[in-house]
């Protein structure tokens, strides 16, 4: 199922909603094989112009990949393009509110010591098992084999990628290629910290203004300081030359 797909910045955006993603993954079968989805923001795309092939790939063969951010919809809008926004934190808690069950099991990797117990907690009768894998991960291929071998040892409906990018999603493509995984992945950074209470959203007049990265700079101005301040802004001349590029070729 799909509304259509869209090119922005080089890269294939699905045009879904929130409710047309949630219904898409609520319909996947085990019989389905494994597949996952990928909610980029403007992080990813600055780091996707000058990221090696196998992470190119990682995005460009996820089963949906939907705009995370406000922001990127603006850019894109102004290049002539329409993305539907997603946040992969709300995906994340559409999909326990209205498509995981009791009985279901849940693999998360990454995440906290106490995101299985907090999530139990709120989510009584699922099961969630949880890996931990080092740091490093993106640099480390025997981690990440551990991990694929976690999923297949433990096969849920869901699987949680919480290890950040461009980790989670090389991850996700492995867990495919490995032909011994179900399931959908999500890769969802830290949507779980959300989702229990650990870390708290911008209210929604904020995430309305598009200053949601603004209120998280706030809150972790050390950890974000450099991703908004430093490396975010290549984002606008990228979008600048993209959009000459698409109406050179229209011309």
């Amino acid at each position: 199922m799909s509304a259509g797909r869209v090119a922005f910045l080089d890269t294939r955006f699905d045009t879904l909603t929130a409710p047309e993603v949630r219904n898409w993954i609520a319909a996947r079968a085990p019989a389905d094989g494994f597949a996952y989805v990928v909610t980029p923001n403007v992080d990813h795309m600055v780091r996707l112009a000058k990221a090696p092939p196998e992470v190119r790939r990682a995005y460009d063969e996820a089963g949906l990949l939907v705009c995370d951010s406000r922001v990127l919809a603006r850019l894109a809008k102004f290049a002539g393009v329409e993305l539907s926004v997603v946040p992969g934190s709300d995906l994340t808690a559409l999909l326990f509110a209205e498509v995981i069950r009791a009985g279901d099991r849940i693999c998360l990797i990454g995440g906290e010591p106490d995101h299985p117990a907090k999530l139990a907690q709120r989510y009584p009768g699922v099961e969630i098992v949880q890996h931990q894998p080092p740091h490093g991960l993106r640099t480390n291929a025997a981690a990440r084999a551990d991990c694929v071998d976690f999923a297949a040892a433990n096969p849920a409906r869901l699987i949680l990628l919480a290890v950040g990018s461009p980790q989670q999603e090389m991850l996700a493509r492995e867990m495919a290629e490995s032909g011994r995984v179900t399931g959908t992945a999500l890769c969802i950074g830290a949507s779980v910290d959300f989702l229990v209470g650990a870390q708290q959203r911008a209210p929604e007049w904020v995430q309305k203004a598009n200053l949601e990265w603004a209120w998280r700079l706030l809150g972790n101005p050390r950890r974000l300081a450099k991703r908004y301040l430093v490396d975010g802004p290549a984002i606008f001349p990228m979008v600048w030359r993209w959009r000459a590029t698409q109406r050179r070729r229209a011309s």
